[in-house]
């Protein structure tokens, strides 16, 4: 080498070296990094009903209409919209200059083979489609519902923020199987997927989307307002052990913990540069769902008699723990407390001591012959492995036979969707939670419909529930909806499509410098550093 290129060499060398410092620092303030409450597996928000999915959906994906605090639609990609014939005919016009990632213009029948796909796998979208006589685009801004009868909900079923998302894609990616996965992540939100640099288990990245354009007005609140983005970069990185993600918290590694774990609280609490925080004032309602189609479950009168060993406290301390008394609430019905549909109607048998003798007796009369009782549980999920625990003894005391299945999340699923008996690998429960936004009232309460195999892996039959539903969507007013909201629910406790386990508050934890984390899920517009 001649001493005036390794001179070159070593200049440029000594320059990157100083420079290093500063250019770290330019990447840490223009990346966030995240630790999300596991791994994200699907990618396709409206296939799924997993909320790392919905909140990477977020991301990526843009909605017509925003939801609020309030439970309330809003305007997101839609500029507005026009009601005509007496609440038959919606027309609702798209925002000027909205792109997708490839730079194509958002058009009117890109949202419309958007809305079909989505509503094949809701249940309030599907209601939505029951009730509509066309689903058109008749120019390049305009999406018009023609319905059989006026639909209110219209707004918020676009909006809501529960699952599965109706995301707007582009056509040729909207017209893909909803049952399979799209090929491509393109949407029009406020960030791009970086597909090439996804590590599967540990690492998800997502960079600004230059050409996004924010809402000009509106409230910031849940999805909806101005979607301003401040960060360059987001980084999710998987750590499956909760005692390395909140160290990696405390060290300053990351900036944000999705789940700030019970268990940690108190330390984390006592961390000077550390702020915890509950987003969601309807937290996570928990449940033990069962298999209506094979034994023991398919026994109404089996199902019926087990609510006397159903203690939701004793569920709620193996998540919490019993100082907690804020973080929870107990009794639980099948509407997320605190919301308008939610009442104590018919919960008496979840109230005073547990006689777990008595129930024993009362499962022999119903007819349980020692089957086994294959209870499914997530082994990657620290709070759904306590209530597990809690399900498994409290099931035992009562004479079950009863064998525990723990799987990954995803394993689980896959085992789920099997309708035969546990014999041939099928299963007899399984434990898992939902965000109360998904509870707050029939129109989208999956776990609460009635329609049997057609419906949530469970596949319970209530006939009756169905016509309930139905009922609520014509009601005239809110009382009206909360009367068979009630209903509903004294339906449930006599047919037990599945066994509440209360209502537990999740709190998230971020470093002090960040400024912005708003309400609701794990949203990453809005978020900056102090």
């Amino acid at each position: 080498m001649q001493r005036r290129t390794l001179m070159k060499s070593v200049g440029a060398g000594l320059a990157a070296s100083a420079a290093g410092p500063a250019l770290v620092r330019a990447q840490s303030a223009s990346t966030l990094r995240f630790t999300p409450q596991q791994d994200l597996v699907t990618l396709d928000p409206v296939t799924t009903t997993a909320y790392i999915s919905r909140n990477h959906g977020y991301m990526v994906f843009d909605t017509l209409y925003g939801m609020d605090g309030s439970f309330q639609a809003t305007p997101q990609m839609v500029d507005g919209h026009r009601i005509e014939d007496d609440g038959k005919r919606w027309d609702l016009t798209l925002r000027e200059g909205l792109r997708w990632h490839d730079g194509e213009r958002v058009a009117a029948r890109d949202c419309v083979a958007s809305i079909r796909r989505w509503a094949r796998r809701d249940p309030f979208g599907g209601s939505l489609m029951e009730a509509a006589d066309e689903l058109s685009a008749p120019d390049d801004r305009t999406i018009r519902f023609r319905l059989k009868r006026p639909f209110p909900l219209l707004p918020i079923a676009l909006g809501k923020a529960s699952v599965p998302v109706c995301a707007m894609m582009p056509e040729r990616l909207a017209n893909t199987d909803p049952f399979a996965q799209v090929p491509e992540l393109i949407g029009s939100g406020p960030f791009r997927f970086k597909a090439d640099e996804r590590v599967p288990g540990s690492l998800n990245v997502y960079t600004k989307f230059e050409g996004y354009v924010p809402r000009r007005d509106g409230a910031l609140s849940w999805t909806s307002g101005p979607k301003i983005v401040h960060f360059d970069r987001v980084e999710w990185r998987s750590m499956p052990d909760a005692s390395t993600a909140t160290s990696a918290l405390l060290a300053g590694e990351q900036d944000w913990q999705e789940y700030a774990y019970h268990d940690q609280l108190p330390l984390l609490r006592r961390a000077r540069n550390v702020q915890v925080r509950v987003l969601d004032p309807t937290g996570f309602v928990a449940m033990m769902r069962v298999n209506h189609l094979q034994p023991p479950f398919n026994n109404p009168e089996i199902r019926r008699a087990l609510w006397g060993a159903v203690n939701q406290t004793d569920y709620m301390h193996a998540l919490v723990g019993p100082n907690e008394t804020s973080l929870y609430h107990v009794p639980l019905g099948f509407f997320s407390p605190g919301t308008p549909m939610a009442s104590e109607a018919g919960l008496d048998p979840l109230r005073g001591p547990r006689h777990y003798d008595r129930v024993r007796e009362a499962l022999r009369r119903a007819g349980y012959r020692g089957e086994t009782v294959l209870l499914m549980v997530p082994s990657n999920s620290t709070a759904l492995m306590a209530q597990g625990a809690v399900a498994e003894d409290m099931l035992k005391r009562v004479g079950m036979n009863v064998e525990v299945y723990a799987v990954e999340f995803n394993a689980m699923l896959q085992r789920r969707n099997r309708k035969g008996p546990v014999s041939e690998g099928g299963w007899s429960a399984f434990i898992t939670n939902w965000s109360g936004t998904d509870w707050l009232n029939p129109a989208g309460h999956i776990a609460l419909r009635g329609n049997g195999e057609a419906g949530y892996a469970g596949w319970a039959t209530m006939p009756r529930i169905e016509e309930l539903r139905e009922a609520w969507f014509r009601a005239p007013d809110e009382a009206a909806q909360k009367q068979i909201c009630q209903d509903i629910q004294l339906e449930a406790m006599r047919e037990v499509p599945f066994y509440p386990l209360g209502q537990y508050m999740q709190p998230t934890a971020y470093r002090s410098s960040l400024t912005g984390v708003l309400d609701g899920f794990a949203t990453f517009w809005s978020v900056r550093r102090a």
